[in-house]
């Protein structure tokens, strides 16, 4: 029997099933209950939103046999749709298919009336990959494009696209989940896979996605592989690179409290044990700004957790280029324990009652040096 992987197995099949993008699904039902259908819509969003799969879902409803809103998944229509040999749902991958040869052919199928169908439906992924002469013979389509045909283009960069052809599009634009909204689904399916889960597990995968629930399945499915089935937070950790807020705060402390020996320990086990250094600085960026949205600074002061979240946001624009990834996080941490001895000098001058002109001057100019602006 085929193997099929999570994200193809739960890939939505009804617009119910569409998470997280419920602006573009009541637009799009709404469409199909007064019958009125656009010629062109544009999908734009990151990846692994479920674009596609919307733009599928879409054409099944256009071609449903036992209905003209939500496909039945049961009709001879929409099963040939969902197993992708549907003659009237064409999908072209334009990053392989981008030339004027592949338009032009296109132009010219699209003169033909459907042949089991009620639309033709075009689904052109990767969009914005089409080249310039390409762009132009298809706007001449859309400009006048037959009434059974339906184009759904998407792309994960819409600033790519030309005026002429947005102009004459519908768009609509994918929004990242949230980590509430991929927890959901994910324990949806570990429920339906009969999978044990810590929730703190499966909040860390959620985390780690950004909000593509396509590389949240897929992390999902590495992680029962790895831990066979019983998801802890301790496995995850190890298996995935996966940083816990407790791991960070210990990493900031050690750094703090300048026990830097300890902080070179701590981090030379992450690295031998083949922790990502690009996801410790996530973890790192993700903890500062979670602090910062619950007003949370009880463990850190505000002007630290600004500090570090400046100094790390810098530091991982420099590790795609650096040649030793935890040596540049480890001075990074360095960095940050010296910034906590300046913003403890500015405390302790700012609780001192002496008038400026009582300090001596070379006490001033060694203070301006020492003090941030």
């Amino acid at each position: 029997m085929k193997y099929t992987s999570l994200y193809q197995k739960y890939r939505p099949q009804t617009f119910e099933d569409i998470k997280g993008q419920d602006h573009i699904v009541k637009t799009l039902l709404s469409a199909l209950k007064h019958n009125k259908i656009a010629n062109a819509y544009i999908f734009a969003g990151p990846r692994g939103l479920g674009k596609t799969s919307t733009a599928r879902v879409f054409a099944k409803a256009l071609n449903c046999l036992k209905s003209n809103i939500n496909p039945c998944n049961e009709c001879e229509n929409c099963k040939e749709i969902t197993q992708g040999i549907f003659p009237d749902v064409i999908e072209i991958d334009a990053a392989s298919n981008r030339g004027i040869d592949q338009i032009r052919e296109l132009r010219e199928n699209v003169k033909y009336a459907p042949l089991k169908g009620r639309k033709k439906v075009y689904i052109i992924d990767e969009f914005h990959m089409l080249t310039k002469e390409a762009f132009n013979a298809l706007l001449k389509t859309l400009e006048e494009p037959p009434s059974h045909v339906v184009f759904i283009l998407a792309t994960t960069e819409l600033d790519k696209i030309p005026a002429t052809i947005l102009s004459r599009c519908q768009k609509f634009i994918f929004r990242k989940l949230s980590i509430e909204e991929i927890l959901e689904i994910l324990e949806d399916i570990c429920k339906k896979e009969n999978v044990k889960y810590e929730k703190e597990a499966l909040k860390l995968i959620a985390k780690l996605s950004e909000g593509c629930i396509r590389d949240a399945e897929s992390l999902l499915e590495q992680a029962i592989l790895l831990t066979e089935g019983n998801l802890s937070v301790d496995k995850l950790k190890i298996h995935l690179s996966l940083f816990t807020h407790e791991d960070i705060e210990e990493l900031l402390k050690l750094s703090l409290s300048s026990d830097l020996e300890s902080l070179r320990e701590k981090l030379n086990k992450y690295e031998s044990l083949g922790y990502s250094s690009e996801n410790l600085i996530k973890a790192i960026l993700n903890y500062v700004s979670e602090k910062f949205k619950k007003e949370n600074f009880e463990k850190f002061s505000q002007d630290i957790l600004l500090i570090i979240f400046e100094t790390f946001s810098k530091a991982y624009k420099d590790l795609a280029f650096h040649p030793y990834p935890y040596d540049l996080i480890y001075f990074t941490f360095v960095k940050i324990s010296y910034f906590n001895d300046l913003i403890s000098v500015k405390e302790f001058l700012s609780n001192l009652k002496l008038p400026a002109n009582n300090l001596d001057e070379n006490v001033k100019k060694n203070l301006k040096k020492l003090l941030p602006t």
